[in-house]
């Protein structure tokens, strides 16, 4: 049996259609993660449910514990994560209601901590050129389609520090670049994820054309929870097709990204240090 991790974005809390459910309430050594995680099957795959907002959406983007929802996901067994999210369209053909399986990201975050690698004394690097899994983003499209919902197929992913939505210069100068989307929480979820060895995808939920469009009104919560509410049930439909054909992740470069990536001399790494790591990377941190 298959183990995926489902981190649910703004507006979706919970995962209906689920068997054998759990819930798990986790403590990992970087505290404790968005809320407890709901386990449960479909068909052949173990499902691990975690809102990143908490459940009544209580905390704002820039205070998410990413460490702590990723680690727990994957101290629960998770062998791949997929991300739901709420995002800006900043492009006209991504229309409001539309899904996009985003391949790449660009950082405008200040304050968020994106790496497990810090305040410990242990050194680590990891290959980050392609952050998404191109089988698992490839298995998300495949359902998309399967369940007739409009998708586009790779796209980048500008992140935000927010609470703020943007300024309409920023939102112009994002354009610019060629960016696809705006969000403001899933590159420091891919970050970690990579670190933590598990293969990633976002599946972005359009709701708005953030503030560059001057044909339509600039984004606002209301907007947003409006269109998200349409999207939540398609984004549950693409998450019940893929759990039937998730990809083998000891196939994908992730499950083994850290092999040669933590730099500090193996007897240099404090006992502290090493039992903090140890739900993440144990296996290489022996001398």
């Amino acid at each position: 049996m298959r183990t995926v991790g489902i981190i649910g974005g703004s507006g979706l809390y919970e995962m209906e259609g689920l068997e054998d459910v759990k819930t798990h309430e986790v403590e990992t050594t970087y505290g404790v993660p968005s809320d407890a995680i709901v386990s449960g099957t479909i068909g052949d795959t173990r499902l691990l449910f975690l809102p990143r907002h908490g459940r009544g959406h209580r905390i704002p983007p820039h205070q998410i514990n990413y460490r702590a929802n990723i680690l727990a996901l994957k101290m629960l067994g998770a062998e791949q994560l997929i991300s739901v999210s709420a995002v800006g369209s900043m492009k006209e053909s991504i229309a409001p209601g539309d899904m996009v399986i985003v391949d790449q990201f660009i950082d405008r975050t200040r304050n968020r901590s994106s790496t497990f690698f810090e305040d410990i004394g242990v050194v680590a690097h990891v290959e980050f050129a392609e952050p998404v899994d191109a089988a698992l983003a490839n298995a998300l499209h495949k359902s998309a389609q399967e369940v007739g919902i409009k998708v586009h197929k790779g796209g980048t992913y500008v992140c935000i520090e927010g609470p703020q939505f943007s300024t309409r210069a920023e939102s112009n100068l994002y354009r610019s670049w060629n960016v696809d989307v705006i969000g403001m929480t899933n590159l420091p979820e891919a970050r970690l994820a990579r670190e933590a060895e598990l293969p990633y995808a976002t599946l972005a939920l359009a709701t708005d054309y953030d503030c560059w469009h001057t044909g339509h009104e600039s984004v606002t919560v209301e907007a947003v929870m409006a269109v998200m509410a349409k999207n939540i049930a398609g984004a549950r439909d693409i998450v019940r097709a893929t759990a039937a054909r998730l990809p083998d992740p000891t196939q994908s470069p992730a499950s083994s990204a850290m092999q040669h990536g933590i730099m500090t001399a193996r007897d240099r790494i404090s006992p502290e240090a090493q039992a903090k790591l140890a739900p993440l990377v144990g296996r290489y941190l022996e001398s």
